[in-house]
């Protein structure tokens, strides 16, 4: 909410100066920023620069119009300040790709270790010389430095491969920066040139996090061993990040009214520039075509460099197509839960109770039952029932326990709202858009949070008694949850809306109620209003999760230094698992029933396993052109993308079902009577011992429709780095009831087992 009102200002502030402003002041209020993509190659000889010539371009069509960034690993070209009839005076010059309007893009907002099985294998994974070697970017808000997730005790030299640095800003020296935090950048002139300069008495221009997102993300990636760890006695235990000793390297392009493109890029070129390893983004803006994508964009640059980039997958399921950061190139992570808890019990006056979760920790509720109303009676607004900021009547608060609806305003907004109109405290009730998920808060008053079912019932009750009353009892932290993990409800589903025939996301790990490391400039809640420091939080999100497999894929980096950012994920998601120790199907928490891999990919991550898969799924930037190619892009597309001269074979035929996913994703038009069939070629390359793989297919929901067949159906692989294909051919007889439909594919030999999603869609 506090970014659209901050826009709202800065249109309004717009629109009131128009009818004073000086002739230069209407340009500038007309001005947008924008990213050039030119062909280098076609640079004229009369220039000893590319900058030189981009210069020269930019003043042709505008003279006060000065470059933000020029950008030489991510795209040939620059990002500027233009009006829309410059853009396009721009495009139609010689040697420019594509002129684009800047995106915005958003944040995707102890016990993980062991969790995953790291604790109890610490002799299996390269926490040694070679793990100290990886260099993990992490691009978000910043970085507390004084955090002891950042402490470099034992860490040797920095790597010699690493050429970044530590800059100096607003509170923040290049001394802050040590063994383990080699690195912090920010990049705000995208930022300034869209929202005004940066007021340096709320937020920080340097590196420092004020908001606590990045520091989280950056803990969680890599963050130092830290012994009695915990948010106000909960979660209490050893923090650790995924690759303890790998080096971090932060790149602050995420501000208070967003994270915008030009400032990403230019991330994204200083992080190629400085040899990081992995690229964790936890954060994402809308669907577009990938060359229409900064972060597909720079992605592709890092991918071609060896870079493994890890993506969200975004916060807005249980829907469907509701993706981020879906390009094949990138790695795509979804959210599940942990088997950890932190109940807080509702307890009414007829006897019931109802389990919810909390983080409260502060002065406790009386012994005794206290009155108890729901917010939309005790509000003159429509909406009363969200306990939306000005909305409750004190004088029917005050002294009470309110019920709140979850919906709109932050859950722990809803809190701060309930305590100044005097309420004591607060059951915060999900509706139908949440159903059963519960996500513990740090509230600023005792206060807890239920699932749809028991808000219903509670509800029942409080309508139903003339006189109610409640309690709310907090239990602590409790641990061995079952079922778990599940699929968060908040996570990003599938099908993939830009590209169909890519299955996303590519997997799942922990990111609900994580704890990690967090900025002494805010509060746990992140409201103004909230003046408690803490040294961790929890907090939930795929931006949670996301950083747990740049973790992974910088410990399978060191395992594995020749591995190709395709081969890591392709281990991450051949091993990940879709059952329990049980053998039940993973569940959805957003339905009550198993998930899918429109949910969970090819399943939650399995590290232990991952380091040795057997077999993998590798792919060249030679095979992402020719994916390139079958999506039809034009071959202007593709050199924007790119950052080359290439030409699609027109002798050739391409195909979206040839690139060497891990995964399958088949599409099927409307069947009318006749055979559809649909075949997707895949190559694996042996990482193991000597075996012979014989495949698989396990049906898993509704595929009486389609035949599945593998040809050849066993591979013998005599020696290392050995490669054998084979093909899937999907027949489908008739189009079913149901749209969609699961299988599971499995190579094996005895020892690996190396597994693949199918979801199969009726269109």
């Amino acid at each position: 909410m506090g970014v659209v009102k901050c826009f709202m200002i800065v249109l309004l502030l717009g629109l009131c100066r128009v009818s004073m402003a000086a002739p230069s002041e209407q340009k500038k209020s007309r001005v947008k920023t924008y990213i050039v993509h030119m062909a280098k190659s076609e640079m004229p000889t009369s220039f000893k620069h590319h900058t030189h010539w981009y210069d020269s371009s930019l003043k042709s069509v505008s003279r006060s119009a000065a470059m933000l960034y020029t950008y030489d690993n991510v795209i040939h070209g620059f990002s500027t300040q233009l009006t829309n009839q410059e853009a396009k005076q721009l495009e139609s010059q010689p040697g420019i790709l594509a002129v684009l309007p800047e995106l915005r893009y958003e944040l995707h907002t102890t016990r993980t270790p062991e969790f995953l099985g790291l604790g109890r294998a610490a002799d299996l994974l390269p926490e040694s010389d070679s793990a100290s070697e990886v260099v993990i970017g992490v691009l978000d808000t910043g970085v507390w430095p004084e955090s002891k997730s950042f402490v470099d005790t034992g860490l040797g030299p920095i790597p010699s491969s690493w050429k970044g640095a530590c800059e100096s800003g607003t509170d923040f020296t290049s001394s802050k920066c040590n063994k383990k935090l080699i690195g912090a950048r920010y990049f705000a002139r995208g930022y300034e040139a869209a929202l005004g300069p940066i007021d340096e008495s709320k937020e920080s221009k340097s590196p420092r996090d004020d908001d606590g997102h990045g520091t989280h993300t950056a803990s969680t990636a890599a963050g130092s061993v830290v012994e009695g760890a915990s948010l106000f006695g909960y979660a209490e235990g050893t923090a650790r990040g995924m690759a303890t000793r790998a080096r971090v390297a932060v790149y602050k392009v995420c501000w208070t009214g967003g994270c915008f493109s030009s400032d990403i890029l230019a991330a994204m070129e200083k992080a190629i520039d400085d040899n990081v390893n992995v690229l964790s983004m936890s954060l994402g803006g809308g669907m577009s075509d990938f060359y229409r994508d900064s972060v597909a964009i720079g992605a592709f640059a890092a991918m071609e460099k060896g870079i493994l980039v890890s993506c969200s997958a975004g916060n807005a399921g249980p829907g469907a197509y509701s993706l981020s950061n879906v390009a094949p190139w990138i790695t795509t992570v979804g959210a599940g839960t942990l088997d950890r808890d932190f109940p807080a019990f509702v307890s009414l006056g007829n006897g019931r109770n109802y389990s919810g979760v909390s983080l409260y920790r502060g002065s406790p509720l009386p012994g005794k039952m206290l009155p108890f109303v729901y917010a939309g009676n005790a509000s003159n607004a429509t909406n009363g029932n969200l306990c939306m900021m000005g909305t409750l009547i004190p004088e029917k608060i005050a002294g009470k326990i309110v019920l709140c609806d979850r919906g709109m305003n932050a859950r722990v907004q809803k809190g701060a709202v309930v305590k100044e109109a005097g309420g004591v405290g607060m059951v915060l009730a999900n509706t139908a858009a949440n159903g059963e998920e519960l996500v513990a808060d740090a509230h600023l008053l005792p206060a807890t949070a239920v699932g749809q079912k028991s808000g219903d019932a509670i509800k029942g009750y409080l309508f139903s008694n003339p006189n109610p009353i409640v309690s709310i009892l907090f239990e602590g932290t409790k641990v061995g949850i079952e079922p778990s993990p599940v699929v968060a409800a908040f996570s990003s589903r599938g099908p993939n809306s830009i590209i169909p025939d890519i299955l996303k996301p590519d997997m799942i790990a922990p990111g609900v109620n994580i704890l990690a490391g967090w900025s002494g400039a805010v509060g746990p809640t992140g409201l103004a209003t909230d003046t408690r420091r803490v040294d961790f939080n929890i907090i939930s999100g795929t931006s949670m999760s996301c950083p747990h497999v740049s973790g992974l894929a910088g410990l399978l980096k060191a395992a594995h230094p020749d591995w190709s950012p395709a081969a890591i994920r392709s281990a991450l998601m051949t091993t990940a698992y879709t059952e329990y120790k049980n053998k039940q199907k993973m569940q959805d928490i957003a339905t009550g029933k198993p998930s899918t891999p429109f949910d969970h990919g090819a399943g939650h991550v399995d590290p232990i396993s991952a380091l040795n898969p057997g077999l993998v799924y590798d792919l060249t930037v030679e095979d992402y052109l020719d994916f390139l190619c079958a999506l039809n892009y034009t071959e202007l597309q593709i050199r924007s993308l790119a950052r080359r001269n290439f030409s699609c074979d027109a002798s050739k035929t391409y195909k979206v079902t040839d690139l060497n996913y891990p995964s399958f994703a088949v599409n099927f038009d409307s069947v009318t009577g006749t055979s559809n069939v649909v075949k997707h070629t895949r190559t694996l390359t042996n990482v193991g011992s000597p075996g012979t793989y014989k495949v698989s297919i396990s049906p898993e929901s509704g595929n009486a429709n389609v035949k599945i067949s593998v040809e050849p159906e066993s591979l013998n692989f005599s020696q290392a780095n050995e490669k054998k294909s084979y093909t899937v051919t999907f027949t489908a007889s008739s189009k079913p009831t149901n749209i969609y439909s699961f299988a599971r594919l499995e190579w094996s030999d005895g020892k690996y087992i190396v597994g693949s999603p199918i979801a199969i869609s009726w269109t």
